[in-house]
């Protein structure tokens, strides 16, 4: 798996070719997600970009309609940075600098928030536990899949904000 490290004022790592296709998978789903899927409804928009005052709907209407357009650019230019830094369909290694480390940061912590909301991950869920029992249920399901990128991305995450406090 994946470390970042600092190395000569960058936050360096490099990525088999499978770990490479999940990040572009993940990536672009959360691109796909603020673009073609926005939908307020969808309970991930609604993690993802939280009701400011949840007891005042026009007031969290007005907010967003000053807001939500800069903050869902954002995000989208976050994944894109995932999406820009990764080597082509090959493994490789990425160099960050401190800016690009820092959208990579949030786009991870998006993506984890998103993957916690469809699989349902709650803050006091045990994830190895979790995993565990999805492992002993079928351990070829989506579900041990979709619970070990999530844990992944949570370790990636853990590396690369390491690296920068460093």
């Amino acid at each position: 798996m994946s470390m970042f490290r600092r190395q000569a004022g960058r936050y360096v790592a490099t990525f088999a070719v499978d770990e490479v296709r999940v990040l572009r998978k993940v990536a672009s789903e959360v691109v796909g997600l603020l673009t073609d899927g926005f939908d307020h409804t969808d309970p991930v928009v609604g993690r993802l970009f939280p009701a400011v005052y949840p007891q005042d709907a026009p007031g969290t209407a007005e907010f967003r309609r000053y807001t939500e357009g800069d903050l869902k650019t954002a995000k989208i230019d976050q994944a894109g940075a995932i999406l820009a830094a990764l080597p082509d369909d090959a493994g490789g290694e990425v160099r960050l600098d401190a800016e690009a480390a820092e959208a990579w940061l949030r786009a991870l912590n998006d993506a984890r928030l998103a993957m916690g909301v469809r699989l349902e991950i709650k803050d006091g869920t045990d994830l190895g536990e979790e995993l565990d029992d999805a492992v002993a249920d079928d351990p070829g399901s989506s579900r041990v899949f979709q619970l070990s990128v999530y844990a992944y991305l949570g370790y990636l995450q853990e590396s690369l904000l390491n690296a920068l406090i460093d």
